[in-house]
């Protein structure tokens, strides 16, 4: 190797491979936001040579300078911007997520796995009763519909949508549910008639865009409703469809068409005159229900007790509401 080389070669220390300190990494952000040994060293309650040499180890292992050292002044190199922008902001995520840690150490949580549907149209607007009871519960909802695994996961309630023949062992029925033809009072209010199950062709009806991808959610559906109650045709003004239960709910409270609505979701705005039920007696029943799943391993603490029994009350509330009655095969030993 020629010595015209050498000039190259010699800003660039030996490279290693081993992890990077985390202590080295918050003496170099310090060092690096104050461009300052001494400061740096003070916030850190240090000496200024333990931090020259953390600073000193970090340059080894990275294998490059990464400061440039004045008489009076410190100047980053490329490769030390280069670090500082990685290392700054994933500290501050870090002591974070440890601050937020600290803070609710030693409260008391429930962790809840739920479907947004569910959770905005039936259980958050029933929240504020159990916070008001248990000021000292704290609540995480996980709205989602990926299925968890209460034996791996932290969750500790799971709520569930299903037929009984493909839910979990151990799952409590909450309450089962009929569909119901509604709409909002001013879309009613032009004079166009629904009077018959056929009068539903002169509006506009609104469905979940993805009922057909399975056998049982096709029950949801307005065909399946026309086809029990002797519509030979459905040929609506038009249709409007969504993907979620509450997006559905909200274009017909909005006036926008008339749903085929699950009815423990909507009862709340029948109930304060936000949605009428039009064709009342012309129901139809759902193969489907609604579940409560508790994690075995988290069943005994109070505060998940507590939960499920506040559950249980509201969910008799709206079996009552909507005239469910309980199927006592499908409910466990309630204790």
């Amino acid at each position: 190797m020629t010595a015209a080389w050498l000039p190259l070669m010699t800003p660039h220390l030996s490279l290693r491979t081993r992890p990077i300190s985390l202590g080295c990494l918050r003496a170099f952000e310090a060092v690096a936001r104050h461009l300052n040994f001494r400061a740096a060293a003070e916030e850190m309650s240090l000496t200024q040579s333990a931090v020259s040499r953390q600073i000193q180890s970090l340059e080894e292992d990275v294998g490059v300078a990464l400061f440039l050292r004045h008489t009076r002044a410190v100047e980053l190199t490329g490769a030390g911007a280069q670090l500082l922008r990685a290392v700054q902001p994933s500290l501050y995520s870090m002591d974070s997520a440890v601050q937020q840690i600290r803070q609710t150490a030693g409260r008391r949580s429930v962790s809840i796995s739920t479907w947004a549907s569910f959770a905005s149209m039936w259980l958050i607007p029933r929240l504020e009763a159990f916070q008001r009871d248990h000021p000292d519960i704290d609540i995480r909802i996980d709205a989602t519909d990926v299925p968890v695994d209460l034996e791996t996961t932290d969750v500790d309630v799971a709520l569930r949508y299903s037929v009984p023949a493909r839910i979990a062992m151990g799952a409590e029925r909450l309450f089962g549910e009929q569909l119901a033809v509604v709409a909002s009072p001013w879309l009613l209010q032009d004079g166009t008639p629904l009077r018959e199950p056929a009068d539903v062709n002169r509006f506009t009806l609104i469905e979940a865009g993805d009922l057909y991808h399975s056998h049982h959610t096709e029950w949801l559906s307005w065909q399946r409703w026309a086809e029990a109650h002797g519509v030979r045709s459905l040929a609506p003004r038009r249709w409007l469809y969504f993907n979620y239960a509450h997006q559905i709910a909200q274009a017909a409270l909005a006036g926008q068409g008339v749903a085929l609505a699950r009815m423990p979701l909507v009862a709340d705005s029948v109930a304060a005159g936000d949605l009428v039920e039009v064709l009342p007696r012309h129901k139809l029943d759902s193969p489907l229900a609604y579940w409560l799943l508790i994690a075995p391993r988290r069943a005994a603490r109070p505060e998940v007790k507590a939960f499920r029994d506040w559950l249980r009350v509201q969910a008799a509330l709206t079996r009552q509401t909507i005239g469910d009655v309980q199927d006592p095969d499908t409910v466990d030993n309630l204790d």
